[in-house]
């Protein structure tokens, strides 16, 4: 089992890690995703997902709008640890034949379940075989 921050060192009310697919439709200028991300003041991402949104801009201008964004729109980048990659193992060897778990996405899982924070993510069958994580699906 994932050890999790308490609240007083991890949750901030409601505020909500952000899977990359969230970060996609905002970028596709969404209306759900502007609503949704406009709307908090601050807003986490894991470092997996800063890093999946680098390897899918197809040039420079998308690469300094994302940038740009992350700095101007209160992003908050959380790190992974030890104990996150270590459940994100488990997880993937759990449930990958069963539910073809991916690395990034056991990442991510993991980070918003020790970061104590629900995960908002418009890829619910990635995620909702997960106990542990609060998962908040997004309505494209």
């Amino acid at each position: 089992m994932l050890r999790t921050l308490s609240d007083n060192q991890g949750k901030d009310g409601n505020f909500m890690l952000i899977d990359t697919d969230v970060l996609i439709w905002l970028a596709r200028d969404n209306a759900n995703a502007k609503k949704m991300l406009l709307n908090n003041d601050i807003k986490y991402i894991s470092i997996i997902t800063y890093m999946e949104v680098l390897q899918g801009v197809r040039n420079k201008a998308e690469l300094n709008a994302f940038l740009k964004q992350i700095k101007t729109d209160n992003y908050h980048i959380l790190p992974l640890n030890e104990e996150i990659g270590n459940y994100a193992g488990e997880l993937v060897k759990n449930y990958y034949l069963s539910h073809n778990m991916q690395m990034f996405d056991a990442l991510i899982a993991s980070t918003a379940i020790f970061y104590n924070k629900p995960l908002l993510s418009a890829n619910a069958k990635h995620y909702a075989f997960i106990d542990e994580l609060q998962l908040v699906r997004f309505v494209v």
